[in-house]
């Protein structure tokens, strides 16, 4: 039997709650470091793990692999979640640089100060409900499938489960205008390795407070 992965990064979301959520989806156990002083980080440094002194870290199948975009695709690859074919592959792609651009800015939004909170929300709101939650409604409504590509589970329905509980925890009502997403949202929250996933004491990080904040600082403070 293999080792389980390792992932290395602080004890919240950030770029590895993705990477998280594609393990767990893929019902893979994993193990965690989490970092908490600038000490650690320096010293993952100097022993050379870290290819582009950046987090997340994960070591897997005796790879030490960084960059979050790397991890997931061979992720997706390994565990059968990124298409049958090359044009399957490339509509997953499509869709999970899409939700990563969304997920980008709810990254940064607690490292955002207190006066630019509100139009920060007024922005993800916009973006979710004008730019990017449209594009999977229409998908899903036009090939009335359960999945968003190839009416096969992928890495891609994984993305976008992801994003709309992301989103929801900020704007309640924000699926308010998408009965297709509604209801991809209770089928994917059903599967057996997300629903243990969404459980309390899994691995699933919550919403970034003031603690993980401060700690992400404290580490990469020049």
């Amino acid at each position: 039997m293999s080792a389980k992965p390792r992932l290395t990064y602080f004890n919240g979301r950030g770029r590895m709650e993705p990477v998280r959520w594609l393990l767990a989806a893929a019902g893979v156990e994993f193990d965690e470091i989490f970092l908490e002083t600038k000490e650690q980080y320096e010293k993952l440094n100097k022993d050379g793990v870290l290819l582009f002194q950046q987090v997340p870290l994960v070591e897997i199948d005796g790879l030490k692999m960084v960059q979050t975009r790397a991890i997931l695709s061979y992720i997706a690859g390994k565990y059968n979640l990124y298409g049958k074919d090359l044009k399957e592959r490339a509509w997953i792609d499509m869709y999970v640089e899409g939700i990563a651009d969304l997920m980008q800015m709810i990254l940064m939004f607690p490292f955002s100060p207190p006066e630019a909170k509100e139009k920060n929300l007024d922005s993800i709101k916009e973006r979710a409900t004008n730019r990017y939650f449209p594009v999977f409604e229409k998908v899903l409504k036009q090939h009335g499938q359960d999945f968003l590509v190839g009416n096969k589970f992928s890495w891609a329905d994984v993305q976008l489960i992801e994003a709309i509980l992301a989103v929801e925890e900020k704007i309640p009502a924000v699926l308010s205008g998408f009965p297709q997403l509604q209801a991809f949202k209770i089928r994917m929250s059903n599967m057996p390795t997300i629903k243990k996933f969404l459980q309390p004491g899994s691995p699933r990080k919550p919403p970034p407070d003031e603690h993980y904040v401060e700690t992400v600082l404290k580490v990469f403070k020049k």
